[in-house]
């Protein structure tokens, strides 16, 4: 029997990670149902791309800012309590969302005296207010999610298995971005994707502040019509935190590491930055990654559910172009752990340099699509770019980082997509109010085509090598 044989036997036998591995199946496809329902609720309720990249930017941003908190208090205290804490909070939240889907226009009515009522109605900008704060809340639940959901599996699996666990949960992770879109595209086109918008009349407005709560009823039935197929993947997504919540707590932790012994968070992190900054390659990385994510990182949040309602068949080609993209990069990741070494170019940086240019390239021409294999098909593509370069990527990062300061390296990485990516997702909204889809996809393809070639000319990002000894400067 041979050793990956072995370790995968005595990996499957533990039942830690059989636990965490049942948890993140249930919770990674109601996370893609989310990903999916969410940007589809803010298309049909307000028909603004501007107000989708704002929803975008306002579960994103408070998820960077407070990453790294979150991380210092998942090292403090364990992180199956941070981790089991968020996960109710997300459901909590989702939960609220649903009923404010099923029924936006229900007056609320409160009796101030036996002659004298207040009835308030919930219109369609206070609703997407709502969404807004929904929004930012769960970003912020997410802040502590990443770390603790990151930092679980090193403290319950033994040492030797870990890569092969790492291994299993990232495949795990792209078969639910392959699945996950599916299943909410299904969702939301059998149970209603609110394609017939009801605003409520001057009428029902009328008889809810009359106190007449059936007038009101009648004649606002909903902010969005038809939209119980939104409402039902946002329920699912809130049963599956809670189901693996339960999970989680079969998980048994070791004793948690004195606190006193450990840094503050604020030395913690600057350690961290100056340990990036001193080292030339990854100062070089991070500023090339942080740029690419400023300007296109959160561009396709926007474009594609936006593609997908204007100029193909809605919901279910949303769903299918995810999909693709999904698919696309588990076919990557498994080129690059069966035959990465051999594809990759002299050096790790012109790889990077080569693949972004190719993404470019393919995302240049995908606003022009008038069908919707034509769009999977690019996204497939650039799925297989993605998921070669996201083994390449963390593999080098692993191997160049010291142990003790791998944590705050991720952190430091996952902040540059994590809080510039949401500005880029912003700016798209109010691009596409003055610009058309296929000028804001050839401007963008166009853009990372232009940061690859003017790093491989004017910086040493091509002549960073595959090596795990830092270059210091």
């Amino acid at each position: 029997m041979s050793d990956s044989t072995t370790q995968r036997a005595a990996l499957t036998r533990d039942p830690n990670f059989r636990w965490l591995m049942r948890g993140s199946v249930v919770s990674l496809i109601g996370d893609q149902l989310t990903l999916i329902a969410l940007p589809w609720l803010v298309l049909k309720l307000t028909g603004d791309p501007l107000a989708l990249g704002l929803v975008v930017a306002m579960m994103s941003v408070p998820r960077a800012i407070f990453i790294l908190i979150g991380g210092a208090l998942v090292d403090r205290h364990s992180p199956k309590r941070v981790l089991m804490l968020s996960k109710y909070a997300n459901a909590l939240l989702l939960a609220l969302l649903t009923a404010l889907v099923l029924n936006p226009h229900t007056p609320h009515t409160v009796a101030l005296s036996d002659t004298l009522s207040f009835t308030l109605l919930v219109g369609p900008q206070m609703t997407l207010s709502i969404l807004y704060a929904l929004a930012l809340l769960i970003g912020l639940a997410q802040a502590f999610s990443i770390p603790a959901g990151t930092s679980i599996l090193p403290r319950t699996i033994a040492p030797e298995h870990l890569d092969m666990a790492n291994g299993i949960m990232m495949g795990l992770r792209q078969i639910s971005m392959l699945a996950g879109p599916l299943l909410a595209a299904a969702l939301i086109a059998l149970g209603g994707d609110g394609g017939a918008s009801a605003s409520v009349t001057a009428g029902a407005l009328d008889a809810a502040a009359a106190g007449a709560g059936a007038g009101a009823a009648n004649g606002g039935a909903g902010l969005v019509a038809n939209a119980h197929g939104i409402a039902l993947a946002f329920a699912i997504d809130c049963l599956s935190f809670l189901l693996s919540a339960w999970t989680l707590s079969q998980v048994r932790m070791p004793p948690a590491a004195s606190a006193a012994r450990q840094a503050p968070v604020l030395s913690a992190v600057g350690a961290g930055l100056a340990m990036v900054w001193h080292d030339r390659a990854l100062r070089t990385c991070f500023a090339y990654w942080g740029v690419v994510a400023l300007f296109i990182g959160g561009s396709l949040q926007v474009a594609l559910p936006v593609l997908a309602d204007q100029k193909l068949q809605g919901a279910s080609a949303f769903g299918l172009l995810m999909a693709a993209n999904g698919s696309g990069m588990l076919i990557g990741m498994a080129v690059a752990a069966v035959g990465g070494a051999r594809l990759r170019l002299a050096s790790f940086g012109a790889t990077i340099l080569l693949v972004d240019a190719l993404a470019g390239a393919l995302l240049m021409p995908l606003g022009a699509i008038d069908a919707t294999w034509q769009g999977a098909l690019l996204l497939l593509l650039v799925g297989v770019l993605s998921g070669f370069m996201q083994i390449a990527v963390f593999s080098w990062i692993q191997r160049r980082v010291p142990r003790d300061m791998m944590g705050r390296a991720m952190s430091i990485f996952m902040f540059i997509f994590m809080g510039l990516a949401p500005l880029s997702a912003a700016a798209t909204g109010w691009l596409l109010q003055s610009i058309t889809l296929s000028q804001l996809f050839a401007g963008g393809g166009g853009l990372l085509l232009l940061f690859a070639l003017t790093a491989a000319v004017a910086t040493p990002m091509r002549r960073i090598a595959y090596t795990n000894n830092p270059e210091q400067t």
